[in-house]
C-alpha cells in the first residue's frame, strides 16, 4: 500500500509500506477517505517548527471507512463512515474515564497519528490503510450522509478550539471572547464555537489580514493593525498567536478571575506576565487538548447547524495531488478521495 511521508519543510511524497494487520481482538483497519491538515502540519510544511524533522508518515485529522473489525469489536462495523481522533486512547484507563484521552495510561505518553518522533508509530492517515487500536473507545460512527470533506478536522483542530471557549462558557456563560490568533485555523473555529454556545461578543485580532476577513465574516469583530500590549478586561481569552507578544496581549487582557487558554506549541522559554496575573487571579491553561470527549458535542452542533468547519477550509484537492499541495499548503487544506462525499 502507499502512505505519504513528510521528509522535510515542504516536501512530502508517496512511499510504499506494509499493510497494517491487527494486534487484537479490539482492532479495527480503516481506509481513510478525506484527510485535513492540522495547525501543526501547516507549520512543519512551512518550516516554522524546527524539532519536527523526517521522515515520518503525515496526517491526523480525518475521515475513514471501516474495512475490517476484530472479534471484539462491537461498535462499528465495515462499510461504516467514522472520524478518527488523532490521540491514541483505550477508553477504559483513569486518565480516559476523567476526560484526558490525550494522557491515555494505557499507551507511551502523547500517542498520537502522524507525528511518529512525538507521538509513537501509528502511521499516518494519508495512507490506503491504518490500524486503529481500541476501536470501539477511538472511533466515532458518521451518519452515511455526513461529508467526509466537511468534518474531517473534527479529528483535532476543532476539539482544540472548543476546549478553548467551550468550559469557560460553561462555567460563565454570557462572557464575551477575545482571541489572538495568528494566521491558523483553529482559533477560526472558536470564533464559530463561541458565538454557537452563547457569548454576545467575539473580539479577534491578528497580524494575518486573511484570517482577518474570514473571523470577520465568520462574525468576529475584527481589530487591524498590530498586536497591542493589552485590551479588555475579557473574561475569557484564547492565545493561538504563536508568538510572546500575542501570548502576553492574551492574559493581560484576561479579567480578575478570567481563563485564558492557548493552544500555541512554545519551543523557546516564552516570558509571561506573572505579576499581572496574579494580581487578576487569571486561571491560564495550555497543552494538547483532549479531543475524543468533544467529538460528539461538536457533531451535534454541525447537526444542528451551529458549527460549519467547511467556512475555514482553504483548498480541497484529490488524493493523488497531496505530495504538490503540501509543498505550500495554505491555511486548512483537506486532501480527499474521489468517493469521499456521499452527498
Amino acid at each position: 500500500m502507499r502512505q505519504l511521508v513528510f521528509l522535510g519543510p515542504g516536501t512530502a511524497e508517496w512511499q510504499e509500506a506494509p499493510e497494517p494487520v491487527f494486534a487484537g481482538e479490539a482492532d479495527a483497519i480503516v481506509e481513510p477517505v478525506a484527510v485535513a491538515t492540522c495547525d501543526l502540519d501547516v507549520a512543519m510544511l512551512h518550516g516554522r517548527l524546527n524539532p519536527f524533522s523526517g521522515p515520518f508518515p503525515l496526517g491526523h485529522e480525518g475521515v475513514a471507512r471501516v474495512a475490517d473489525i476484530g472479534q471484539a469489536v462491537s461498535t462499528v462495523s465495515p462499510g461504516d463512515l467514522v472520524l478518527i481522533p488523532f490521540q491514541i486512547s483505550c477508553g477504559s484507563c483513569p486518565a480516559c474515564t476523567a476526560g484526558h484521552t490525550g494522557n491515555c495510561t494505557s499507551v507511551p505518553q502523547g500517542a498520537m497519528y502522524g507525528l511518529a518522533p512525538y507521538g509513537g508509530p501509528w502511521g499516518g492517515f494519508l495512507a490506503d490503510k491504518i490500524r486503529v487500536p481500541y476501536a470501539d473507545a477511538m472511533l466515532v460512527r458518521l451518519d452515511p450522509a455526513a461529508d467526509p470533506v466537511a468534518v474531517a478536522s473534527l479529528s483535532d483542530n476543532v476539539p482544540d478550539a472548543w476546549r478553548t471557549v467551550a468550559p469557560p462558557l460553561r462555567d460563565t456563560p454570557g462572557s464575551e471572547v477575545l482571541i489572538v490568533g495568528g494566521g491558523s485555523s483553529v482559533p477560526l473555529y472558536a470564533i464559530q464555537l463561541a458565538l454557537a454556545l452563547g457569548a454576545p461578543a467575539v473580539h479577534y485580532l491578528d497580524p494575518d489580514t486573511e484570517s482577518l476577513a474570514l473571523a470577520q465574516r465568520l462574525g468576529a469583530a475584527v481589530a487591524e493593525g498590530p498586536i497591542p500590549r493589552q485590551l479588555g478586561p475579557y473574561p475569557i481569552t484564547v492565545d493561538a498567536s504563536m508568538s510572546a507578544q500575542g501570548l502576553g496581549c492574551a492574559l493581560r487582557s484576561t479579567a480578575p478571575d478570567g481563563v485564558c487558554t492557548s493552544i500555541g506549541i512554545y519551543i523557546q522559554d516564552t516570558p509571561v506576565p506573572l505579576f499581572e496575573m496574579y494580581l487578576n487571579v487569571v486561571t491560564f491553561r495550555t497543552g494538547r487538548a483532549h479531543a475524543r470527549p468533544a467529538i460528539p458535542a461538536l457533531i451535534q452542533l454541525i447537526t444542528e447547524g451551529r458549527l460549519h468547519p467547511e467556512l475555514v477550509t482553504s483548498n480541497v484537492v484529490p488524493w493523488d495531488d497531496a505530495p504538490d499541495a503540501l509543498a505550500n499548503p495554505p491555511k486548512k487544506l483537506v486532501i480527499a478521495r474521489n468517493d469521499a462525499r456521499t452527498t
